[in-house]
């Protein structure tokens, strides 16, 4: 039996990385899949892609950071589907700079992309959340929002806050028989490692006990767990996926 069958997923950010593997796998795992992003031709491309798979796939653009879009996600996914069983909150970007030479432009875009843009998702799925009494808000945050990162004063903050976030709303919606986690990755091989200069890879790696890079389907398959009936009773929790480098 899939772990998910017939729950309906929605997924913002899941055109590439860490979110096209959490749609892949959800799709695998038998969810009818809600995919969103900013590039209509990866997410055209991507819901192609999940349909090879047999998945029922509906595909949004949206850009998160604006609460209009994020209500249209979630209206568009139950104008649909009726329901939404499960919410990952995956959209991010970065804008690294020092904090000497960073501009308000690039604190304010990585804010409200990362965790605006996460409130914004659960804010306008509450009450369908609540109403059901069911549902699953998994929230991709980061180990730098644990330990911070010279260079991403803005990135760490905005995972920093989701790690808050993520606690205060697993409290205001138990009651309901809602869960609310998150998953804080590692070093791992996307699009943004690998820009990186191989001699910084190498000295990354040194940092991580294992020794190693992660797969973002290694951050995939942590979500699906949370988003499963397996994980019913865990709420509040951020789990590293990162090799041991944070302990």
């Amino acid at each position: 039996m899939s772990k998910l069958a017939n729950k309906v997923a929605v997924i913002t950010g899941s055109t590439r990385g860490i979110g096209a593997a959490i749609a892949r796998e959800m799709a695998r795992e038998g969810a009818r899949v809600v995919i969103s992003g900013r590039n209509q031709t990866r997410l055209q491309d991507m819901q192609k892609e999940l349909e090879g798979l047999g998945a029922e796939v509906l595909a949004v653009p949206a850009d998160v950071s604006k609460m209009d879009d994020a209500k249209n996600l979630i209206e568009k996914t139950l104008e649909k589907f009726e329901r939404i069983d499960i919410l990952v909150n995956n959209a991010g970007i970065t804008r690294d700079n020092l904090l000497m030479r960073m501009s308000e432009q690039e604190w304010d875009e990585v804010i409200n992309t990362n965790l605006k843009g996460t409130f914004n998702c659960i804010k306008a799925a509450t009450r369908q959340l609540m109403r059901q009494r069911y549902g699953r808000i998994i929230n991709i945050t980061s180990v730098v929002g644990l330990q911070g990162n010279a260079g991403q004063v803005n990135y760490a903050a905005s995972k920093a806050g989701i790690i808050g976030l993520t606690k205060s709303v697993a409290r205001e919606l138990a009651s309901r028989h809602v869960t609310c986690n998150a998953v804080a990755p590692g070093f791992i091989e996307t699009d943004m490692t690998a820009a990186l200069d191989e001699k910084i890879v190498e000295e990354l790696k040194k940092q991580i006990p294992l020794s190693r890079l992660g797969q973002p389907e290694d951050v995939a398959k942590m979500v699906v767990f949370l988003a499963s009936d397996d994980a019913s009773y865990i709420t509040g929790q951020v789990f590293n996926v990162d090799g041991g480098m944070v302990m």
